[in-house]
């Protein structure tokens, strides 16, 4: 447990392989065969989870140019899940509008990325907050691309 009272949190092998393909369309391999430096520090952490079974790796302990390299995808992901209808501050648990427990939506701003992330993992596959059905279409004003100052 973190300091948070939150579940100390990993970084899962599919956010590793998302920062892997971001970086590659980021950086094309200009021979279909190198890779920038980026995809390599991920690549080989990627490598041992699969080689060791793991399905997460540790925030702390990884590889300085690969923690590097995920932290520079992780800035383009929304940072909350937060889409303005928070139950939790009515007193229910588990929020209807994005599905952070209580806990989670008080400490947010003191989590780690990877602890971001592994609440995002977990909200994102039960799909029960109001974020990915009723609301959704609040959830994609945050991703929508904001049209120019006239």
């Amino acid at each position: 447990m973190t300091s948070t009272g939150i579940p100390v949190a990993g970084i899962h092998i599919t956010d590793i392989e998302a920062a892997i393909n971001w970086w590659r369309e980021r950086e094309p391999s200009p021979d279909g065969i190198t890779a920038c430096r980026e995809v390599l520090a991920l690549a080989e952490v990627y490598a041992l989870m699969v080689y060791f079974h793991e399905t997460e790796c540790d925030e702390d302990t990884m590889p300085a140019p690969a923690r590097d390299a995920w932290l520079a995808w992780y800035a383009t992901m929304p940072d909350a899940p937060c889409i303005a209808i928070c139950s939790t501050s009515q007193g229910d648990d588990l929020c209807k509008g994005c599905g952070r427990t209580f806990d989670e939506v008080q400490h947010w701003p003191v989590m780690s990325p990877a602890e971001k992330r592994a609440t995002w993992r977990r909200i994102t596959m039960e799909g029960s907050a109001w974020r990915f059905n009723r609301y959704a279409e609040r959830a994609l004003e945050d991703t929508a691309p904001k049209d120019p100052p006239a």
